[in-house]
């Protein structure tokens, strides 16, 4: 009914000004015409109603219902009225006027000023169309993004380049323990502590010098109580026409998520170590036991064999002589079982003689070379560290062996800020997977297992591999207190690189 009663009520506006502008017309023409509408009029001097001895002026009236017509109704309108102005003006300046030459050139003039005027008219109709339309879209487009950001599940706030809080939506209470219009005004820091403060103003850094984020990365915020969350946090920087003028943080809360996968890892590393120390107890009950049991069978067989061949039973002494072989052989296939299960070097001399070990069965086994450089700088790394590098190392080599075609492999292992270890090959490569969840997928549980072994130490493990490239495989860790307790032996023999 409001918007009904408006449209009548413009309409209405817009009758009395096309009457307003008739009106203007009624007045012009007896202006124009004072002799031929005098006796109509009771004018007593014709010759000019303003006293005036020619009509240029009194023409330059028309220019009013014109101007009027084009302001208010458009291009069309100011044309029309240009077209009437026409015929009003035309038949003195050609039938009356003794300046016809003088008076059509005015006749012309008021009439092309008209136009031009109108279409003057039109185009700032038009701009200011296009201005209104262009901030209804901005306003619809600046309440859209309000209720978006409003609704978010994730927390999103901004800050100016001097880190106050400009804006702040709802799901920022959930994680901070502050209302929005709480955290309008405080300063980004106060709610980061030292090392997240120092982890921020890097990121700050890239950002400013025009480095893209596109992946979030982990941050602890300070909440109300006192407590803290861990948040994945995606930066961007605002900026208008051209210039950085403040920052926009979406953060999503990952607190449990993170409990979660602490709890996981823990139960990974309880399993792990069952896992080792179930190997380690089979590998010494093989050695002590087994391989000790078959030891005597084979002494017993060879002294059963001596007794034949005294005896001159050469056939039974040959076929007790075969069987003694295949227990030796089983003897060795069970030692070298025993020692993949758990290596004694590994316990008794530390990890780069483990790892030397290793590249020297692989020539034997699979007919590759290999080689072992180990910085003399190493830290002394804890049991656990050892024995999960040991595994890495061991799988890593073992798929050399077995599926990459090699020729070479290297081993190093490097010690600066942190622990750096490269198991490489030049063998025939493979396409990685696009995702590490990809690796069960397409059958690759070894480097699955890697891949936990390394983040069970605090680290990070990376594949690097191209058809007909080699592969490379480097695992990076923290020395921190947990890697780095005193551990058991050292290395026997150690090769360098040459510079």
């Amino acid at each position: 009914m409001k918007w009904q009663a408006m449209r009548r009520l413009l309409e209405a506006v817009r009758g009395v000004e096309l009457l307003a502008a008739i009106a203007m017309f009624l007045v012009a023409i007896p202006l124009h015409y004072p002799e031929q509408l005098a006796p109509f009029l009771h004018i007593g001097d014709p010759e000019s109603l303003l006293g005036l001895e020619r009509h240029a002026v009194e023409r330059l009236f028309l220019l009013l219902p014109i101007t009027y017509l084009g302001f208010l109704f458009g291009m069309k309108a100011g044309l029309a009225g240009s077209g009437l102005a026409l015929v009003v003006m035309l038949p003195r300046a050609l039938l009356s006027s003794e300046y016809r030459a003088d008076a059509l050139v005015e006749v012309g003039g008021v009439v092309g000023a008209g136009a031009v005027i109108s279409f003057g008219f039109e185009r700032l109709r038009r701009e200011r169309e296009r201005r209104r339309l262009v901030t209804e879209r901005l306003r619809i487009s600046e309440e859209r993004y309000r209720e978006m950001f409003e609704n978010a599940h994730d927390a999103i706030w901004l800050h100016d380049m001097q880190g106050r809080i400009t804006m702040a939506n709802s799901a920022c209470a959930e994680i901070t323990g502050y209302a929005p219009e709480e955290l309008v005004g405080m300063r980004a820091k106060d709610l980061l502590s030292e090392d997240s403060l120092s982890k921020a103003r890097q990121v700050r850094r890239r950002l400013l010098a025009g480095e893209r984020i596109n992946e979030p990365y982990e941050q602890e915020v300070l909440k109300r109580d006192g407590t803290s969350a861990l948040l994945w946090l995606t930066p961007s920087l605002i900026t208008n026409k051209g210039r950085p003028t403040g920052f926009q943080l979406i953060a999503r809360d990952i607190t449990e998520r993170a409990q979660m996968q602490e709890n996981l890892d823990f139960y990974l590393q309880q399993v792990t170590r069952a896992q080792e120390h179930e190997r380690q107890r089979i590998a010494q009950e093989l050695h002590d036991e087994t391989a000790q049991s078959l030891v005597l069978i084979a002494q017993r067989l060879d002294g059963l064999a001596s007794t034949a061949n005294r005896r001159r039973h050469k056939d039974g002494a040959t076929e007790l002589q075969e069987v003694r072989r295949t227990v030796v052989e089983a003897l060795t296939e069970l030692r070298r079982l025993a020692q993949d299960l758990r290596p004694r070097i590994l316990d008794d001399m530390g990890l780069v003689p483990a790892l030397e070990w290793l590249a020297d069965d692989l020539p034997r086994q699979y007919g590759i070379e290999a080689r072992v450089e180990a910085d003399d700088t190493l830290p002394k790394l804890s049991v656990e560290a050892q024995l999960l590098l040991f595994r890495i190392a061991q799988e890593a080599l073992r798929n050399i062996g077995k599926h990459s075609g090699a020729t070479e492999a290297a081993v190093s292992l490097r010690a600066h800020d942190r622990l750096e270890m490269t198991v490489s090959d030049n063998g025939r490569g493979f396409k990685l997977p696009k995702a590490l969840g990809d690796l069960a997928a397409t059958g690759k549980l070894g480097l699955l297992g890697m891949h936990e072994r390394a983040r069970l130490l605090g680290g990070a493990l990376d594949i690097r591999s191209e058809p007909g490239k080699g592969t490379t495989v480097v695992v990076e860790l923290p020395v921190s207190a947990v890697n780095c307790q005193p551990a058991i032996g050292g290395s026997s023999r150690r090769q360098h690189p040459t510079s």
